[in-house]
């Protein structure tokens, strides 16, 4: 087992993952942050918002991680993170609630995003990284 190598051979790993926090912390601001007026979605509709923004955020983990145990981590972290933050604008906001279809649709998204792992672009974002030197 090689300790302490999570992360793909990126040459600028500080700037993928960075970018990726950077996605993690504005899915948080936009959770807790009062609903912006939005046209009216058909009903189930933001289910597929939150599906596909943690689907996003997953599939950026398999990007970064090399390794399964490491992935596996990001995955989990993701799904409660995304629990939490439900739970958090139900007791934290005024102008959101908890729902519980909301953290499953959160859920499922990671899985999907955990998925391409298993397609030929999983090393889509080393690849551009090396390319580009």
């Amino acid at each position: 087992m090689i300790v302490g190598r999570s992360l793909k051979p990126f040459r600028r790993p500080w700037l993928w993952s960075g970018l990726w926090s950077i996605a993690i912390a504005t899915v948080v601001v936009f959770s807790l942050i009062p609903a912006p007026q939005l046209p009216d979605l058909p009903p189930g509709g933001d289910k597929w918002e939150h599906f596909l923004a943690y689907a996003a955020l997953a599939a950026y983990a398999v990007q970064l991680y090399d390794r399964w145990p490491s992935l596996l981590g990001a995955g989990l972290s993701l799904a409660l993170l995304g629990i939490g933050l439900e739970h958090a604008q139900g007791a934290l906001t005024e102008t959101r609630m908890m729902d519980r279809w909301d953290a499953l649709a959160n859920t499922l998204g990671v899985i999907a995003g955990l998925a391409t792992r298993m397609t030929p672009w999983r090393d889509a974002l080393l690849n551009f990284d090396l390319r580009r030197a």
